[in-house]
């Protein structure tokens, strides 16, 4: 039986702008100001970022997860929020 093949994705830079995230050989940028969840994170807490499959990000000390295709498109994936305001 073999064992559950995991993708490594590694947080390459981190500004007050945003961070990039190199996925395989593709380096995207993650910018605050539409993923403003990153934003209160510690720099130790963007660090820790799993890649369980081609297409989900998880970010286990945030309880952040997030299609791949939402940072390349994010104009196809409006912000919605359950916290009521």
């Amino acid at each position: 039986m073999l064992g559950t093949s995991t993708l490594a994705a590694e947080v390459t830079h981190i500004s007050k702008h945003g961070f990039w995230l190199l996925l395989a050989d593709e380096e995207l940028l993650v910018p605050f100001d539409q993923f403003p969840w990153f934003r209160k994170g510690t720099i130790e807490q963007i660090l820790k970022v799993e890649w369980p499959t081609p297409d989900h990000l998880y970010w286990p000390e945030l309880n952040i997860d997030l299609s791949v295709q939402s940072i390349r498109n994010p104009s196809e994936f409006p912000l919605v929020s359950g916290v009521a305001g």
